[in-house]
């Protein structure tokens, strides 16, 4: 396969790709470099932050969301890059010494946030993590925080079905994807184990396909797993990174897969760039933040 690095960036933890169809720009942040980044076509911005940040997603009202440690914000687009503006707009989880990790929005432009313990020192080296303090959390646009679940490890991968009535949800703590019914009140049913634990690594984040197959990114596993909706492997991608974090069609045909990696111990020349490649079948829009 072809892969190409699509900047010369890179990052020292490369997380949440998120593709923008209205702006045809791809987003994307570097958590322990505490960096927010836009490409669009070949000009690529970065806000450096002043907290370690998970996610970074477009407003329908022409901002977007960062998700830092010390709460979700609004990050003003024409702020210096140097020097971005930010204004709170909830605290999800209050629990002391807890960031976030994963987010992502469902259809109906709502954010949910996986929280975990902080494993990020002041110089950006790894913590381990030693207890299962993370949540997950619903934010409406209106702000309002609905908690989800609790005793979370590492909140990875947020993909949901067709029909909205079952969310993906994975803890890499665990090396599982999970599957849960999502009741009319909006609760989640209890847990059904989906994938794994699997020898390649452990689940980080997924795309969604337009069959409805879950494209997982295998920490420490070198590769990306395409999964059947029975949970079988239905392909494996190799890739010329060993820390594959996330991915998420792109372009505009939504036939560009882009993926975001990590620096490792490895040091591999491509660990931390984010990857592009285009593949066969097309995938699942992103969703904005509705607020």
């Amino acid at each position: 396969m072809a892969w190409t690095a699509v900047t010369e960036h890179r990052a020292q933890l490369g997380e949440g790709p998120f593709w923008d169809a209205p702006g045809q720009a791809l987003y994307w942040v570097d958590i322990a470099g505490q960096q927010a980044l836009r490409l669009s076509g070949e000009h690529l911005q970065v806000w450096q932050l002043p907290e370690p940040v998970s996610a970074f997603i477009p407003c329908e009202s022409g901002d977007a969301l960062v998700t830092l440690s010390s709460g979700v914000y609004r990050l003003d687009l024409g702020s210096p890059q140097a020097a971005p503006r930010l204004t709170l707009l909830c605290v999800a989880d209050p629990q002391p010494g807890n960031r976030p990790n994963e987010a992502r929005c469902d259809a109906r432009g709502r954010l949910w946030l996986g929280s975990m313990q902080n494993n990020i020192g002041e110089q950006g080296e790894d913590l381990p993590v030693l207890r299962r303090s993370g949540g997950l959390f619903r934010i409406d646009a209106d702000a309002r925080v609905t908690p989800l679940l609790s005793g979370l490890g590492i909140p990875n991968t947020l993909l949901w079905s067709e029909d909205a009535t079952q969310v993906y949800f994975g803890d890499s703590l665990d090396g599982t994807l999970y599957r849960y019914s999502i009741g009319i009140d909006g609760q989640l049913g209890p847990p059904r184990k989906w994938f794994g634990p699997h020898p390649c690594g452990v689940p980080d984040g997924s795309a969604m396909d337009a069959e409805g197959y879950l494209w997982n990114a295998r920490w420490d596993g070198g590769c990306l797993l395409r999964l059947a909706p029975d949970g079988e492997v239905d392909r494996v991608i190799e890739l010329p990174v060993s820390r594959p974090s996330s991915c998420v069609f792109g372009g505009k045909d939504l036939r560009t897969l882009y993926i975001t990696s990590a620096a490792s111990p490895l040091n591999h020349p491509l660990d931390g760039a984010v990857l592009a490649i285009e593949v066969d079948i097309a995938g699942k829009i992103c969703h904005r933040f509705a607020g």
